[in-house]
């Protein structure tokens, strides 16, 4: 078996194919160690201040190598040579071409025969004695299963392009291979491990049978029938980071078209081309001195890509942006908090609105046929000392619905007026078509953190239906008719700690919950759990957190429960208590084989039955969950995939 592996590094990620070259490649050796091989080493295989190109330069085109030379790559720290001459930038990339990777260190050229007896030659990146995973000379990528003296392509029948599956955030799939009937035959398929990690929060993502799965800085793409590399995209990890990024976490990638788009730990968005990883843009979208940084998947929306940052518990401004895929300029930014002085700012009395939080640090839902963004707002900051910002302070703790196009606010929704629990809004919101009250209607429904299941009209914003989904909520009494929620006196935090329902981690929190239409069922992760809310008086310093206080749990019992809310009246069809310590972050997935795939607080992947909640199967990962299940069909055969520690696991039937 042989394992050809690629790190394709932010500093100079390379394709291939023409610009005539004119010189022999002597003149071209001399711009190189003019230029060149005080980074990347005098054979281009690697330096003290720089990586080795060998392995890339069959990666990119004249064209494209030109093109770098001339530009450089400066967010990765490599800088242009822009008075090179024509000549000398010709003889420089002949001279490229001649590197050779040291023995076992590169891909090899390989032609096979696919069957039917078509020829097919190109850059061999993994292969065994199984399966290979060829880059095409047409750019495309092959992933080859052995077939007697022959190879055959294998085939992606149904993708997972996004962090939800689909823009309307729902993390169901029509796939219905596995069912209720045969879900107890599952079993593991293959496992890739993602060396020095911490425990993932990725979402893996298919495109093309090509799976790209994150942490921190990195992407890897495998094939998603075997879990073999093909290339991994690497830049370091940015010292002196505070937030959730700096403790590794990343959540995922979205694809579109050739690109693959995923943030970086200081706030930086980047596009990797599909096929070899290498950086195409970088485009910073804050400064991470600030107190930025970024975890979340973003979203394709039509030519764009909308995402937003973390942050919000660092005392940083939030905001959504738009940019263009193709360039990575910024094409519209939305700030969910105004500055003082402008519309909204009269939410904010105080000196709180000069770090107010409401950052956007998971992934928005997105409905083509209203050309409308619909995104879940963060917590105001301090998390939990609201005397210095009075008032409701807008537009945190909110879903805002933005128009596409323009980040023009549409209407927005705010579910806990003057949070000082952390009850964040970051529960990706489920957009459903459905009948509701007899009228097919367009709608929003959301399990919130503050412990409320919401039907919105996603058209307008109008609140249409609130109800309590866990046991206890103490902080409130119950909501309005218009969805505003009745808070109980004396539940803030004090300097002794008040016990308050639910506790920090909420009801339900960032993990996926799932709509399934043939059920009408929603279906979410909750906590039965209390805790004890301390306040600590601070000021905002860069570099430092601002949550303005300490959480414990309550001494009392907690539980991890799944529960099938009903959406028509908010009523629980069904729940499946667990066992475990009540701190995992798994979510659920599901599908029209009448199943619900969700990590269980124990450890386990288990599916169970869609409409009645009846346990079908369970593997245990031994692992704490961090990740939500996806499912796609590859070969033929349908997989279900999920983040377990710093392994990627993938099932499927016999």
């Amino acid at each position: 078996m042989k394992a050809l592996r690629i790190s394709i590094l932010s500093l100079m990620a390379l394709r291939a194919c023409s610009i005539a070259m004119a010189q022999t490649p002597d003149a071209g050796r001399q711009v190189f160690v003019g230029r060149c091989a005080g980074c990347h080493g005098s054979d281009g295989n690697g330096g003290e201040l720089g990586p080795g190109i060998s392995t890339r330069v069959p990666l990119r085109s004249d064209a494209d190598l030109a093109a770098l030379l001339r530009q450089g790559l400066p967010a990765a720290g490599m800088p242009a040579f822009g008075t090179l001459t024509e000549q000398e930038t010709g003889d420089l990339v002949r001279f490229l071409r001649t590197l050779r990777p040291r023995a076992g260190s590169g891909p090899e050229r390989a032609k096979v025969a696919l069957a039917g007896g078509r020829p097919l030659e190109g850059l061999v990146l993994n292969s065994s004695a199984l399966d290979m995973q060829l880059l095409g000379d047409d750019q495309k990528l092959y992933l080859l299963r052995k077939s007697g003296s022959e190879y055959r392509t294998a085939t992606s029948q149904t993708d997972w392009t996004s962090y939800n599956g689909q823009p309307s955030g729902s993390r169901y799939s029509p796939l219905a291979q596995i069912t209720r009937g045969n879900a107890a035959k599952l079993t593991a398929k293959w496992i890739f491990s993602l060396p020095n990690t911490a425990p993932l929060q990725v979402t893996p993502v298919v495109a093309g049978g090509v799976m790209y799965v994150t942490t921190a800085n990195e992407c890897y793409a495998l094939d998603a029938g075997t879990g073999r590399q093909i290339w991994h995209y690497q830049r370091p990890r940015t010292k002196g980071l505070i937030g959730n990024a700096a403790g590794g976490a990343n959540r995922g990638v979205a694809v579109a078209g050739e690109r693959v788009f995923m943030v970086t730990d200081h706030a930086h968005l980047i596009a990797l081309d599909r096929s070899t990883g290498a950086l195409r843009w970088d485009t910073e979208m804050a400064d991470w001195h600030q107190n930025y940084n970024a975890t979340g998947a973003p979203l394709p929306v039509g030519n764009l890509v909308v995402t937003g940052t973390s942050g919000g518990d660092e005392g940083v401004r939030g905001f959504v942006a738009a940019f263009d895929q193709s360039t990575g300029k910024e094409v519209w930014r939305f700030w969910t908090v105004a500055k003082r002085g402008e519309p909204g700012s009269e939410s904010w009395q105080g000196k709180g609105i000069d770090h107010p939080g409401g950052t956007t640090w998971m992934t928005g839902s997105y409905d083509p046929a209203l050309d409308t963004v619909y995104w879940s707002v963060g917590n105001p900051g301090p998390d939990l000392i609201g005397d210095d910002r009075l008032g409701d302070n807008l537009y945190t703790d909110s879903i805002v619905a933005l128009d596409a196009k323009t980040g023009t606010l549409k209407w927005h929704f705010q579910f806990t007026p003057h949070d000082v629990w952390d009850y964040d809004a970051q529960e990706t919101p489920a957009l459903v078509d459905t009948v509701w009250q007899g009228q097919a209607r367009k709608l929003l429904v959301q399990a919130n953190r503050n412990g409320f299941f919401y039907v919105l009209d996603r058209t307008n914003g109008a609140f249409l239906l609130g109800k309590q989904y866990v046991k206890n909520v103490t902080w409130a009494s119950g909501l309005t008719a218009k969805g505003r929620p009745t808070v109980v006196p004396n539940m803030e935090p004090t300097l002794e700690g008040r016990r308050v329902c639910p506790s920090l981690d909420g009801a339900s929190n960032w993990y996926s919950t799932s709509y399934n239409p043939t059920t009408n069922l929603y279906y979410v992760q909750t906590n039965d759990k209390c805790g004890i809310f301390t306040k600590t008086p601070m000021d905002w310093e860069a570099g430092k957190g601002f949550m303005g206080g300490s959480f414990k749990p309550a001494p009392e019992p907690a539980q991890r429960i799944l529960r099938a809310i009903d959406i028509q009246t908010g009523k629980i069809a069904w729940e499946l208590p667990q066992a475990g310590a009540v701190n995992s972050w798994g979510g659920a997935l599901s599908t029209a084989g009448g199943v619900v795939i969700f990590g269980e607080d124990s450890g386990a992947l288990m599916a169970a039955d869609a409409s009645t909640g009846k346990p079908l199967w369970s593997f245990q990962t031994s692992q704490l969950w961090k990740a939500s299940p996806m499912t796609y069909m590859f070969d033929n055969a349908q997989y279900v995939a999920v983040a377990a520690g710093s392994n990627i696991i993938a099932f499927g039937l016999p």
